[in-house]
Formats: structure tokens, sequence, C-alpha cells
């Protein structure tokens, strides 16, 4: 039986320089993964961070990954055929099944676009489980785009709307994702969900413009990954009361979600 808590070695298959600040690192991986969930990686010696499964496949799986502290430093050194060390999957899922069938807005800032990725190739790939899906991604500016031609090729089949906070790009709004919702229909539809997965503050805001444009806060599903450390519920950074994030989440409906202030 494999023991979720002991990291294992993986061998990375490719590297893709989203950005200057964010890679994607493809690794070989044979595990059963849902939409949503994460994992813990490491390099010895050097320590470990939770990163959230970006898209997965026959044998492989991707995580993208900024570079942010010491840890995620010595990845950005690693390339095709190094080893990395993973243990996981933790954490909850999307509620796919759910949104078989109904309109789905997903609505995304900045590497929070990683987390649903999975599940938007999923749709792409199975346009007919769903009624329809919006796609709202906003990001810092132009150089701060990630996973370019899964964006293009979500034009074909998503109702798409990416936008830059303060600048002005070809395929690009300018303005935050707030701004956008305003063109979600939300009362035409008969049934449907809303995801919102980006900074804590960027969630807040966007789920409270879901709500004054009549969405049902029961609609609403989030991801809270901020403070997740050991990911099994005994460190106890990211408990927020008497809630683990990384035991009950990292999933949450806002109705429970708009409760866990830290």
């Amino acid at each position: 039986m494999k023991n979720v808590l002991m990291p294992a070695p993986h061998r990375i298959l490719s590297v893709v320089h989203e950005t200057s600040a964010e890679y994607t690192f493809r690794v070989e991986c044979s595990d059963t993964v849902e939409h949503g969930q994460f994992y813990v990686l490491s390099i010895p010696k050097i320590g470990e961070a939770p990163i959230s499964v970006s898209s997965r496949g026959e044998g492989y799986l991707e995580f993208t990954i900024r570079k942010v502290g010491r840890l995620t430093e010595g990845i950005f050194g690693l390339g095709a055929g190094d080893t990395i060390f993973m243990r996981g999957p933790y954490g909850n899922a999307f509620p796919v099944e759910d949104f078989k069938g109904r309109d789905l807005v997903v609505i995304t800032g900045g590497t929070g676009l990683a987390a649903v990725r999975s599940m938007l190739q999923h749709f792409y790939a199975n346009p007919g489980e769903i009624k329809s899906l919006t796609l709202i991604a906003g990001f810092r500016n132009k150089d701060s785009v990630l996973f370019r031609e899964d964006l293009e090729r979500f034009k074909e089949r998503f109702k798409t709307i990416y936008c830059l906070d303060d600048t002005e790009a070809e395929g690009f709004k300018k303005g935050l994702v707030t701004e956008y919702i305003r063109d979600v229909p939300f009362s035409a539809f008969s049934d449907y969900n809303v995801v919102i997965v980006g900074p804590p503050e960027m969630i807040s805001f966007s789920a409270k413009e879901c709500l004054m444009r009549g969405a049902d806060e029961g609609r609403i599903w989030v991801s809270l990954e901020r403070k997740m450390s050991c990911s099994v519920g005994k460190c106890g950074h990211c408990k927020i009361g008497g809630v683990y994030v990384c035991l009950e989440g990292p999933v949450f409906n806002y109705a429970e979600a708009k409760n866990l202030i830290d």
C-alpha cells in the first residue's frame, strides 16, 4: 500500500517556461488524481511545498510553479531527466460530476488558473458534458499570462474573457476580473455553478460581485490554498477556526468559505 506521507522520487519529463517566474513541470506519475487536488513537492535538504496539479495525462502529471522561495528556486534549476520528490495526492476536488449538464462559470486570477486547468482541459475535450462554460481569466500584465496555447484553444469551445489588470494587449481586455462578471447572464441560467480561484482578496471580491449579479452563494465554489504546509492536518498552519484547509479543502462551497476568516 502506498504511504502518502513518504515522498517518492519521480522523473521530470519536460519543463515549459510559462513566464520568467512560472515554470510548468511534467512529471512521470501514474496516480489517479481528481481535478483540484494537490501534491507536496520536495527536494531533500532544501524543503517542500504544496502545489496544485495543473494538468494530467497518461503516465504524467503537471505542476505549474511560481518562483517565490528557496525550494522553488531549487526546483527551477531542475530539467528533463532530473528527479523530484512528491507525496500525495491530497485534498478534495471540484464536484465535477455535479457540474455536468449545467452551465459553468470559471473565474481565475493569476496562477489560480493552474488549479482549474485540468478541469478546463477535460471539458474542452468533452464539451457535451456541460451546457456551457464561461471562463474569465485575469493576469497582472501580458508578461504574466500562463498557458497561452490553452487560452487560445479554449476560445474555440468556451465563452472567454481574458483581462490584464491595468494594461491593454491584443486578445485581452483592460481591468480586473470583477469588472467582467457583469457580463455573465446568471438570470438566464436555469442551473449553474461558479468556480473562483486566485488570491484571497480576488476570491472575496469576485464572489461578492457574483452575489450582486444574482448568483446563489450555494452554487459558488472556491479553492483556498493559502498557508498549507504539511498537508495532513498536523502542523496547523492552514487551520482556520476548527477547519484544516488541507484536510477539508482546498475546495469549499462559498456558503462555508465565507466564514473561514484567518
